[in-house]
């Protein structure tokens, strides 16, 4: 069960967030960084997988890390913390312009993603990356 004297916290605009470089592909609310630490700490290393698919497209799935078996298309977009957050090919050519932004908002997460059972869930959110 999720601590409710924890606020959850969203990007709500398309600014940068503070304290972060605008230039990183993928980055992480402070929100999002203390579910995962939670999560690594009862299941140790973990990875993102973001599939774009028909169903929870923005919700990123959160796998032990290697038991989500990554596609040659797939493309790893950067890490959070040391964890490794891929996106499926199609997506990325859809969102190659935009920084991918972990952030977490209460619910429940995909049936197979670690973070589902916790009462909140990751979900991505995106802004356009600067332009050269």
């Amino acid at each position: 069960m999720a601590d409710t004297d924890t606020p959850i916290t969203c990007v709500t605009d398309d600014g940068p967030i503070a304290g972060i470089d605008p230039n990183l592909r993928v980055a992480a609310t402070e929100s999002a960084l203390d579910l995962l630490g939670e999560i690594i700490d009862r299941h140790g290393e973990v990875m993102f997988h973001q599939s774009g698919g028909c169903c929870d497209g923005s919700s990123p799935m959160c796998y032990p890390k290697g038991e989500f078996p990554l596609g040659s298309s797939d493309v790893k977009l950067g890490d959070i913390n040391g964890t490794e957050f891929y996106i499926s090919g199609p997506q990325f050519e859809a969102w190659k312009h935009t920084q991918v932004i972990l952030d977490v908002v209460p619910g429940r997460g995909g049936m197979f993603s670690l973070d589902n059972g916790t009462e909140r869930r990751f979900l991505v959110r995106s802004r356009l990356l600067p332009q050269d």
